[in-house]
Order: structure tokens, then C-alpha cells, then sequence
């Protein structure tokens, strides 16, 4: 079965290409377009499909895509979001990560990179390009610290999930252990190398090779 696609954009022109563009994927499929975040809110509120992937522009009209973003966050967070954007500047490649993307584009993107960057959005759960994975790192680099304590094999077992979208309960049946134990890891880490997120966890491993 396909996985469903929803595209979020002003440009309809574009989103339309983009349209046409998934439609020829083997494993993708677009079920509908938004104009902007409030448009997209009011079909899921009219009951229209929830899907798999958004791809959500940044620059929108009346309700844009950081806000748009906070939203699918707090009420849709099993929904994957690529941020889509005509240019990579580093404010609002960090900004929509911490908001809650789980990937970024260039609208400029080549069909087959698209295709890529879905499919491992949808089997990872993230994507950034290199460009934008230095972006993260070098911005996040002050609140994520090198490997300077003894971190165990669990713990190292426990870092790598941290970078996917499972959540801690999946975590633990993939470590075949109950969620209090994955959630000690989780404590245990963010003691050691004082951090408060699995954000920093997710950037900790990726930094250190554990992901």
C-alpha cells in the first residue's frame, strides 16, 4: 500500500508539480493540497484522511509553517513532516527541527532525490541532506557534548533508536526490556552528559557514530 502524502503550500503552481511528481512514485501517493496551516486544519477537522507524511512549506500566508509545525506536533505527532523551503538558511532549518520536522528540502530538489529523502523519511523517520545535517550539528554543537563518559552497550543500543521515530515503549520491545528500563537509559544519559531533550540524545549519537 502506498503511503499518503499531504503537501502544504501557498504556491499552487508548485505544489501541483510536486503533485505530479509523487504521483509516479512506486510508494508514495498525494491525497490532497493545502493552501496554508489553517487550510490543512480544517480538512482534518471536515474528517478528511489523516496522512503518513506531510511535506510543509515555511513561507505561507495567514498561518506558516513554524506555526503550522507546533500544531501537527501537539495534536498529529505520529505524522512524519518534511520541511519543504526555497532556501536553507540556518535559522529556519534549526528552528523548524526544534519545532518538530523530521526532515528538510530545497523545493529545487531532483525528482529522484525526493523519492530518496521520502523513503527514508518513511523507513527512518528522519532526513536531512548533508548540507542541513552540518546546519544541525554545527548550530547544536555547544549543547551536545563529545563522547567523554563511559556510555554502556545498552545505552550505546538505546542511542541509536533515540534517532528514530519510535517511541520509548517501541524502544523497549526492539531492546526486549519494559519501558521503565528504556526511560533509565534515558534518564541515566541525560544525567551524564547533561542534556534535557531527545533532541540532544538524537544529536549526541549522530555526532558520536552511535546512529
Amino acid at each position: 500500500m502506498k503511503k499518503s502524502i499531504v503537501i502544504v503550500d501557498d504556491h499552487i503552481l508548485i505544489a501541483k508539480a510536486l503533485e505530479g511528481i509523487i504521483d509516479n512514485f512506486q510508494d508514495f501517493e498525494v491525497i490532497y493540497v493545502c493552501e496554508n496551516g489553517k487550510d490543512l486544519i480544517q480538512k482534518f477537522e471536515n474528517d478528511q484522511k489523516i496522512p503518513d507524511i506531510i511535506l510543509l512549506d515555511i513561507s505561507m500566508p495567514i498561518m506558516d509553517g513554524f506555526e503550522t509545525m507546533s500544531w501537527i506536533k501537539d495534536k498529529h505527532p505520529g505524522i512524519k513532516v518534511m520541511a519543504l523551503s526555497m532556501q536553507g538558511d540556518d535559522k529556519s532549518v534549526i528552528r523548524m527541527i526544534k519545532n518538530g520536522a523530521k526532515g528538510y528540502l530545497l523545493k529545487n530538489t531532483h525528482p529522484k532525490d525526493l523519492e530518496t529523502a521520502l523513503t527514508r523519511l518513511d523507513n527512518e523517520g528522519f532526513f536531512y541532506p548533508e548540507w542541513a545535517s552540518r546546519i544541525i550539528l554545527s548550530t547544536l554543537n555547544n549543547d551536545t557534548p563529545e563522547l567523554t563518559v563511559k556510555i554502556s552497550e545498552r545505552e550505546k543500543e538505546f542511542l541509536k533508536y533515540t534517532v528514530t521515530e519510535l517511541s520509548y515503549k517501541e524502544i523497549a520491545d526492539k531492546m526486549c526490556c519494559s519501558p521503565r528500563t528504556v526511560e533509565s537509559y534515558r534518564d541515566q544519559l541525560c544525567e551524564k552528559l547533561d542534556l534535557k531533550t531527545r533532541v540532544g540524545l538524537a544529536v549526541f549519537a549522530i555526532k558520536n557514530g552511535f546512529a
